[in-house]
């Protein structure tokens, strides 16, 4: 058996002496790391913002959207903008469920439906909810309705909050004898109506409302059927949120 040499029997044992050193460093490393996130805050919204931004990238959205259309993520970075706007989204939200509630409970949840947009909150009045076919006059029943939205509409959160009514129909022509010429003149005529009542009946501020009247060219299905039909025919009021009405020409 071969005797070891003297080098070999002087070598070090275990691992060389510059990992001592480095193993040290990392540590301090780490430490100093540690410090750091311990004195430093998580800005949550700002977090929840981002991940706004990219909600249906899995294709989860209602229409088979597959990416939600958002400013929050070119806003992630500006504090106040994105504060301010995810409160904005969380009272849009609180007021969507106590709309739905207070539909369900007077039996119209299937009538009128609220949905949250990137414009903002809409409600959307299917068919003869308001109107009858062809008319541009409220009817009396349906007052009581647009009164108790009137009333979410003077809360707090919402009462300088801008609101556009739309008015749409389907591609059906009118009849011939009807007062209305063309399916145009019809919707912005109830658009006109529904602000006028809300203007001049319940007492709301006129600067905040806007009518406008699109007839059947922005549709919401096909025409192709009665049932798709009855769909476009319809009147949205939209609560707009407030990055959009910074152009206005009235300041609240």
């Amino acid at each position: 058996m071969a005797r070891k040499s003297r080098s070999e029997d002087s070598a070090p044992k275990g691992s060389p002496e510059w990992m001592t050193t480095y193993g040290d460093m990392v540590t301090l490393l780490l430490c100093f790391f540690i410090l750091l996130f311990s004195f430093s805050e998580i800005d949550v919204k700002k977090f929840e913002a981002i991940i706004q931004s990219f909600q249906g990238s899995l294709g989860v959205l209602d229409a088979g959207k597959t990416i939600e259309p958002s400013d929050y993520i070119f806003s992630a970075y500006d504090e106040d903008l994105t504060t301010k706007q995810l409160e904005e989204l969380e009272d849009f939200r609180k007021l969507q469920e106590r709309l739905e509630a207070f539909l369900e409970d007077k039996e119209l949840e299937g009538n009128v439906l609220v949905t949250m947009e990137t414009r903002g909150l809409v409600l959307r009045f299917q068919d003869n909810v308001l109107f009858d076919s062809g008319k541009a006059i409220i009817k009396e029943d349906s007052k009581e309705i647009l009164a108790a939205i009137a009333e979410f509409l003077e809360e707090l959160e919402f009462q300088e909050k801008f609101v556009n009514v739309e008015g749409h129909t389907d591609t059906d022509p009118l009849r011939p004898n009807a007062k209305y010429e063309t399916n145009w003149e019809l919707s912005v005529a109830r658009a006109a109506n529904v602000v006028r009542f809300l203007i001049e009946e319940i007492g709301l501020q006129p600067a905040r409302f806007s009518a406008s009247g699109y007839g059947e060219y922005q549709p919401v299905a096909s025409n192709d059927t009665q049932e798709n039909k009855a769909k476009n025919r319809r009147v949205d009021i939209v609560i707009l949120k407030s990055e959009l009405t910074t152009s206005a020409p009235y300041n609240l």
